[in-house]
């Protein structure tokens, strides 16, 4: 009889604290949270090591507005998603993309129109367009990348890849018990946080005094790491963890039929664009 589940025990009294407990309810509408975490990194994976190869700027973008089509309509809509889509990509994207610019060769693009001149320093056009061409082809793998990363948790890629990928067990629960440890870091440090505060040992105000309440936050932060790194060894030991070449699942990730139509209809788009624009010439 296989092993089910030896991080359970470990960590059943501390589920309130475990982001990863409850697994996101799928819905008709926003679909990504329903699919195989792998069709959602396949999908967009050759468009991303395409993009490496692109130098223009209407490429990047198509595939920035296809993210955005898919984020928008797959993953539900939040603050936290306008901040990423409608803020923080286009505010990384120009900021890069006028670094780049100012970091191009004058040399190569000086046959291009005049910006603007300040002393014997020169901005070209095509040194604008270079930048924000390389800005755009960041931000649009980045967005490709937000696919899986706003519709995934760990804990479900880690099980997708052992059940599918045919990942060893011993390597996918490892990496699935440092997934639960970040949530208890969290959890710990705001209790050490209270027991300060209760106390009073808050060390007045100022960037020195934050220092130092920080270095008194690690003793006991790492003493509970340490405790807790033991209670799932002796869950994972009580229950024969590594002793069969495979275990019992208590929560499956199946590969649908939507994930093969989903991952064929990203790959059927992203050849369209690849096509209409063909960034890489004759």
């Amino acid at each position: 009889m296989t092993d089910t589940g030896p991080l359970t025990a470990a960590t059943a009294a501390h589920s309130t604290f475990d982001p990863y407990a409850r697994r996101v309810e799928a819905s008709a509408v926003r679909f990504l949270y329903g699919m195989n975490p792998l069709a959602k990194l396949a999908a967009p994976l050759p468009a991303m090591a395409l993009l490496v190869f692109v130098r223009d700027a209407a490429t990047p973008a198509a595939f920035l507005a296809l993210a955005y089509v898919v984020l928008l309509v797959g993953v539900s809509f939040t603050r936290r998603l306008a901040a990423i889509l409608f803020l923080a990509l286009p505010l990384s994207a120009l900021v890069i993309g006028f670094g780049f610019a100012l970091w191009t060769d004058a040399s190569r693009v000086d046959q291009s129109v005049v910006v603007w001149q300040i002393g014997g320093w020169t901005m070209y056009g095509g040194a604008l367009e270079v930048g924000f061409a390389t800005g755009l082809r960041l931000a649009a793998i980045v967005g490709l990348t937000l696919i899986a990363g706003l519709s995934t948790t760990g804990p479900d890629l880690v099980r997708a890849s052992v059940q599918q990928l045919r990942v060893p067990y011993r390597i996918g629960y490892t990496a699935l018990a440092a997934f639960r440890f970040v949530p208890r870091f969290g959890h710990e440090l705001d209790v050490i946080r209270q027991a300060h505060r209760v106390r009073g040992a808050h060390g007045g105000r100022g960037p020195f005094a934050a220092i130092a309440r920080w270095f008194g936050y690690v003793v006991p932060l790492m003493a509970g790491a340490i405790r807790h790194a033991e209670r799932v060894a002796l869950a994972m030991d009580a229950r024969a963890f590594g002793a069969h070449p495979d275990r019992t699942e208590r929560y499956l990730v199946p590969w649908r039929v939507r994930d093969t139509v989903f991952v064929l209809a990203f790959w059927l788009a992203s050849a369209a664009v690849f096509a209409v624009f063909f960034p890489w010439g004759l």
